[in-house]
């Protein structure tokens, strides 16, 4: 089963990955925050809410895509827990979104209204429940379970309102310059409201992964302003699109090219102090040498061969048994 591509969300997508790559590659002199940290990876996770939803308009039955999304989760769950083991020294999200992948099964096929209200009661509740779990003496799989879902660098309850307003979004057809319009603007309101909260209100932080309200509102809204702008962008232009068909090549590939991403930053990391010559992690070298790589790759790729590796074979992995269960359905 593969959907349609939409050149704006693969160029959407592709920025979020270039914008991991700066986030974990770029040196810094000190701590402070860059505009790609926790933004990058939130508009990962919106747009992994508005695939799913894109892919649940498919016509095969519902038990099939639904357990479709279950087998991706699945496959994530174990693709980022083996990359985590790697010395990466990056804290990697895809066994996270494979866990959001599984709670968001209930939810694929609700009405936006229902939707709309989740999302809302879970960004106000979940960050105070992180906040309590965290005051809480857990040990065992109570520990483990908790920092998945609640205290994790991407915990998955924290996190699922990105997704679900992703889902929202691909119900309200995002290829009608309507809805791409009420993106923007929706995301840009939601921009000013969480980022002024914290400019207001004393003690309320939108700092990156700080998981409160204000940021889920502020980092959530920038995300649908990006979406939508790159949508009506390249719907309408078709110089834009020619000038981002690099990015879109890596954002239609984006498992493939994080994988590899954490893959070469665990090479960086494991000969740092090596003899010869190793790009200094973090650094510029490694830096551009990522995302210039991996432009140029993905687009020949992209151009010649088509899926990416690990995409083609979650489809191979997925395909089959979407096929047997709609027809079991369809009997």
């Amino acid at each position: 089963m593969q959907t349609p591509r939409i050149v704006g969300i693969d160029a959407a997508r592709g920025f979020a990955i270039l914008g991991m790559f700066v986030a974990h590659a770029i040196p810094r002199a000190d701590e402070s925050e860059l505009l790609v940290d926790g933004r990058s990876s939130v508009l990962f996770a919106t747009l992994a809410g508005l695939s799913l939803g894109l892919m649940c308009r498919s016509t095969l039955a519902r038990v099939a895509l639904t357990m479709s999304v279950a087998q991706r989760g699945l496959f994530l769950c174990v693709l980022g827990g083996a990359l985590s083991l790697l010395p990466s020294e990056v804290a990697v999200i895809l066994d996270y979104y494979g866990i959001m992948f599984l709670l968001l099964l209930p939810m694929l096929f609700a009405p936006r209204s229902v939707l709309a209200a989740l999302t809302v009661a879970l960004a106000v509740a979940m960050p105070v429940l992180a906040e309590s779990w965290q005051n809480t003496e857990v040990s065992g799989w109570a520990r483990f379970a908790g920092e998945y879902l609640l205290t994790g660098h991407y915990p998955a309850l924290v996190w699922l309102p990105f997704l679900l307003v992703g889902l929202i979004c691909a119900k309200s057809d995002v290829t009608s310059p309507r809805t791409q319009r009420w993106m923007v603007g929706g995301g840009l309101s939601m921009s000013a409201i969480g980022y002024g909260a914290a400019w207001l209100v004393p003690g309320v932080s939108t700092e990156a992964h700080s998981g409160s309200t204000a940021e889920m509102v502020g980092t959530g809204g920038f995300a649908l302003a990006v979406i939508g702008t790159l949508l009506l962008l390249t719907q309408r232009s078709g110089v834009t699109r020619t000038l981002l068909a690099p990015v879109s090549a890596a954002g239609s590939m984006p498992l493939t090219v994080y994988t590899l991403q954490i893959l070469v930053l665990s090479a960086a990391s494991a000969l740092r102090g090596a003899g010869g010559w190793v790009p200094e992690y973090p650094g510029w070298p490694l830096l551009l040498g990522m995302t210039t790589s991996s432009l140029i790759v993905a687009s020949l790729w992209h151009r010649y061969i088509g899926a990416g590796p690990l995409e083609h074979l979650l489809r191979w992995m997925t395909g089959p048994r979407i096929r047997l269960s709609a027809s079991k359905t369809a009997n």
